[in-house]
């Protein structure tokens, strides 16, 4: 890749994609698309076998069979046992989004077959993460024969122990040990004697992807054996709003069968079909067609608030109810909490980086009195500006650790927590690999500490950040038409970011400052063309120092255009990325 500045105000290299021209020349003549959408599809990787599919998604053609997935059959096969004898059914859910998402989707398609159900997530502080052994003896005295846990249990060895006269079926994506546990069937397509074709097209499912995988088999089971005579069959393509949201928020790439699975969701939830969505959707005054963005920005934070900071079965019980009072009353209390939880959340982060040591090559903070709800936040918040793997660990009174921990591309922090543990350094832990989590006492941080920098240390991490582009535009071509097309490559998020691209010899006419920390300005480049633009969090950054003084000198930037629909009205305007002089 070209380097087009080699450090911008704020630090990050700008690498052009490459491209070649034949090929942009090639999609545009048998694609039928501009040569700006044409480049982009060139620079992305595609060909003219996989550009078709991309531009419209289809779940009919990337749904894979899920029987593909280790134990999957096993599964459906104790499911078909319980649904014919009316078992009872336990879905042991996480407390965070994909948790909430995977349980209410189960939820309601056992609910749809009039077949017995509970649903326990439990709280954060009080039970930790995971299934535990209590719990699951609480439910098995009530008579409940099976047991489904989503979005955890992949290395739940000591509450598996003592489950005699219950079968657990594991859904679940977090990175395993090589061992596993002792469970009736663990459908994980990141485990480790799973195929590998079925790893590299499976193992980014978010849980909630997993779980509508799951349903698809057991539903075609079903309908198989008959069983739709007397009832009707659930719409399963309903439930795709729910997968959507659980996968945008679990920060999944959204490439493949996630690209199509929130592509397809985002239809379902414009229809606002889900009682709890749409309530929540009121209750922030969403009134435009819903986006990535409001799924991770909007919805997402309210939903897990309930698991941060207030009741962790709140989630869950919005996304599953019929009830729009209980709806209503739900989204009120998610609201509070989310007002809790960045008060929480703003002094933890002011705390955390008095202590921070920017010529470590990890991040590690702690403090006694941070509420554990919030310090993932945290950590992505410093991870994000400091572009290391970041730990941020709350202690409670006896001494044990919580840690959240967020990594950059190139280091799995969840391969290397599950090598931490093996060598004695942390109680336990596990996750992904640019999220994940682990419990240590105050005696084996010092050694952790040693044993995380010595691994960055041997790895060949490139800790300047870097941003990719996809090449120069002029504002002027900034119109509704270009950007309708460009929504083509849409949606947007990890695996798949909203294009990139460098305006030059910008001009800053204006600027205000929104919730004294985000600066909206109004750029202008030439006579006659001026777009609105906006950085986020940038008021006490060196971006956001040039942006103030922009009026002196001409600057480039890197930003994402998109076609504002607020309030029904169309408009362009700029999502800033980055900055620097036209002088660089």
């Amino acid at each position: 890749m070209k380097e087009v500045c080699s450090s911008s105000l704020s630090g990050k290299r700008w690498l052009l994609r490459p491209c070649e021209d034949t090929q942009t020349l090639t999609f545009t003549q048998k694609l039928g698309v501009s040569p700006t959408l044409a480049r982009l599809l060139a620079m992305r990787g595609h060909s003219l076998d996989s550009a078709p599919l991309f531009l419209e998604p289809s779940l009919r053609s990337q749904l894979p069979d899920p029987l593909i997935l280790k134990d999957m059959d096993r599964s459906v096969e104790r499911l078909l046992q319980a649904v014919r004898g009316q078992e009872k059914i336990l879905i042991w859910g996480d407390y965070d989004v994909d948790g909430a998402t995977s349980s209410a989707l189960l939820s309601r398609f056992f609910t749809a077959l009039r077949i017995p159900t509970a649903v326990y997530i439990p709280d954060r502080l009080k039970e930790g993460y995971g299934p535990n052994a209590p719990g699951i003896q609480k439910f098995k005295q009530q008579g409940y024969t099976v047991m489904i846990t989503v979005d955890c249990g992949t290395t739940s060895f000591e509450a598996f122990a003592a489950t005699q006269g219950m079968d657990i079926i594991v859904l679940d994506h977090h990175a395993p040990e090589a061992q596993l546990p002792s469970v009736y069937a663990l459908v994980n397509p990141n485990r480790l004697d799973e195929q590998e074709n079925v790893t590299q097209t499976l193992g980014h499912l978010a849980a909630v992807g997993l779980s509508f995988l799951f349903v698809v088999a057991l539903n075609r089971a079903l309908r198989k054996e008959g069983f739709y005579k007397d009832i009707p069959e659930p719409d399963l393509m309903s439930f795709l709003d729910l997968v959507a949201l659980g996968t945008v928020c679990d920060v999944m790439p959204l490439t493949g069968l996630n690209r199509t699975f929130v592509a397809q969701g985002l239809k379902v939830m414009a229809k606002r079909q889900n009682i709890g969505l749409q309530t929540l959707a009121d209750h922030s005054g969403l009134n435009e067609k819903p986006s990535p963005y409001h799924l991770g920005f909007i919805f997402g934070p309210r939903i897990n608030a309930g698991g941060r900071v207030g009741e962790s079965f709140l989630g869950t019980r919005l996304l599953s109810t019929q009830n729009p009072a209980e709806a209503s009353e739900i989204a009120k209390k998610l609201e509070a909490y989310n007002q809790e939880r960045r008060v929480f959340e703003t002094t933890a982060l002011e705390q955390a980086l008095l202590q921070v040591n920017p010529s470590s090559p990890a991040i590690v903070v702690d403090h006694a009195e941070w509420h554990e709800g919030v310090i993932g936040i945290v950590a992505g918040r410093l991870k994000e500006k400091f572009h290391k793997p970041t730990a941020v660990i709350a202690w409670n009174e006896k001494g044990i650790g919580k840690a959240s921990a967020r990594s950059i591309p190139g280091f799995d922090f969840g391969r290397f927590i599950h090598k931490a543990h093996h060598l004695g350094y942390i109680l336990g832990g596990g996750g992904h690999a640019m999220a994940a989590g682990f419990s240590i006492t105050k005696q084996q941080l010092p050694a952790f500490l040693e044993f995380l920098n010595a691994e960055l240390m041997s790895d060949t991490l490139d800790f300047t950040p870097s941003l990719l582009c996809d090449g120069y535009l002029d504002l002027r071509a900034l119109t509704p038409s270009f950007l309708e097309e460009m929504e083509g490559f849409s949606p947007f998020g990890m695996g798949n970011p909203s294009p990139k691209f460098i305006f030059t010899d910008v001009m800053v006419t204006s600027y205000t400052l929104i919730q004294d920390q985000h600066i909206r300005c109004r750029f202008s480049q030439g006579e006659g063309v001026s777009v609105e633009g906006i950085g986020f969090r940038l008021k006490d950054t060196a971006v956001g120092k040039a942006l103030m003084e922009g009026q002196k000198r001409p600057l480039y930037l890197l930003a994402s255009p998109k076609l504002d629909t607020w309030g029904g009205k169309q408009k362009v305007t700029l999502t800033l990325e980055d900055v620097t002089f036209a002088s660089t």
